[in-house]
């Protein structure tokens, strides 16, 4: 994802691979392959700090979820709303995430003012 022009808004990328390194990330269930999520983070969550750190994108990600949807405009979808994902960039996510976070980035998403629910 690329920073955008005042016009554009901030869009995740496709998931470059699908299949056993496909995964999703627990707070938001953004999907993106393991090395998109090292590479750039995630545009929903950057107070997780998952840029340039394996060892994060391993606890703050998953690859246990069910189902997949493509956004392309969350804001005026009526499934983004349904699904909880109205407030997040365009991109593709997990329909359900049910995945336990580890203390720490719990900690993060209270210090960020985020309360996180099991979906």
């Amino acid at each position: 994802a690329a920073m955008a022009g005042a016009s554009e808004a901030i869009q995740a990328g496709a998931p470059l691979e699908l299949g056993s390194n496909l995964r999703a990330c627990v707070p938001c269930r953004l999907l993106k392959s393991f090395d998109q999520f090292v590479e750039e983070g995630c545009e929903n969550c950057p107070f997780l700090n998952m840029q340039g750190d394996e060892e994060r994108v391993l606890q703050a990600t998953t690859t246990s979820f069910n189902g997949v949807v493509s956004l392309v405009k969350p804001t005026d979808s009526w499934v983004a709303k349904w699904t909880q994902l109205n407030k997040f960039v365009p991109g593709c996510y997990a329909m359900a995430c049910s995945t336990d976070l580890p203390d720490d980035i719990l900690a993060l998403l209270e210090n960020s003012g985020i309360t996180w629910h099991k979906r």
